[in-house]
């Protein structure tokens, strides 16, 4: 079997679906986001160099790293509840789920990775080149070419605060068969360190670069933070959009906890490296999880014809 892509193309690219988690927020975290006009240049545009730098910053100790590796053990958790079958990574981005479920499950899943951007998908291409039988597709979440029921499992991360949030799910349910799994992800808008960093941390960096402007700094040294456009859900809204399309939760868990803010915590997690050795110290469920996790998970199952089945 060989790889395969199938491109698609949309009047109305949406940004990146898989965006590090401390790109910044244009509005305040409600219990009814709101959508900003502003956006950054379109994810579909993304050269290569852009894509690699992305895939880049999922290594090593930075705060996006921890991110990842704290998301990454949470949702790899929840598939042990699937003996195998398809899978669909949706917002797939440089390919590192994918990877690393052909390292540690290879035997169980048939795998295709899903991203609307095309130098994205030939990132997670180059990083799986020697792994013959993925299916790569480059479509947006809310329009996605796949047949009805095809997927045993389904996973969206780092992907519905750009979206369009009821198509996209409305999709996933579609693809997903009777008694599926599906996995998403979403920022928690009211962790102290989101309330921080979009509330007072980004704004500082954005007027110290005007002021920096004023003051002749050249701009490849100026401070800022890019506008988002991102609309991140309570998980008690996103719950009932799930509901509404079929999908009935089952858990929620939060991860990546840390009671720090920035800029101090980008500093911490330099030094205190306990994350990468004990990632699972991360992650939790109910309080104080709730407040401390700087996004959560909730799996789903999709109702059958006769309910929800495991």
């Amino acid at each position: 079997m060989t790889k395969q892509r199938t491109t698609q193309t949309t009047a109305q690219p949406t940004p990146p679906p898989s965006a590090p988690p401390t790109i910044h927020a244009t509005t305040r975290p409600s219990w009814r986001p709101t959508r900003h006009h502003a956006r950054p240049s379109l994810y579909t545009e993304l050269t290569a160099a852009e894509a690699d730098d992305y895939a880049a910053s999922y290594d090593g100790w930075s705060v996006f790293a921890r991110y990842y590796q704290s998301r990454l053990m949470a949702v790899t958790a929840q598939l042990d509840a699937v003996p195998g079958g398809d899978l669909l990574d949706v917002g797939c981005g440089p390919g590192r789920m994918l990877s690393h479920l052909l390292t540690t499950r290879a035997d169980r899943f048939r795998l295709t990775g899903l991203d609307q951007s095309e130098a994205m998908v030939h990132v997670a291409e180059g990083h799986l080149a020697q792994t013959p039988g993925i299916d790569f597709v480059v479509a947006p979440a809310e329009a996605m070419p796949l047949p009805d029921a095809r997927f045993d499992a389904v996973l969206a991360m780092g992907v519905l605060e750009y979206t369009d949030l009821e198509p996209a799910l409305r999709e996933i349910a579609r693809v997903t068969r009777p008694g599926g799994l599906v996995v998403v992800t979403m920022l928690n808008p009211f962790s102290p360190w989101r309330l921080f960093d979009w509330g007072v941390y980004a704004p500082a960096r954005r007027l110290l670069g005007r002021l920096e402007a004023l003051a002749g700094v050249p701009a490849e040294r100026r401070h800022g933070a890019a506008r988002s456009g991102i609309r991140a859900r309570t998980p008690r809204t996103l719950c009932r959009s799930l509901r509404r399309q079929g999908l009935e939760p089952v858990d929620v868990v939060h991860y990546d906890r840390t009671v720090l803010v920035p800029p101090v915590d980008r500093l911490v997690r330099r030094v205190d490296r306990r994350w990468w050795y004990h990632p699972e110290s991360t992650i939790g469920r109910g309080w104080p999880a709730r407040v401390t996790g700087t996004a959560y998970l909730v799996a789903a199952r999709r109702w059958g014809m006769h309910g929800v089945s495991a």
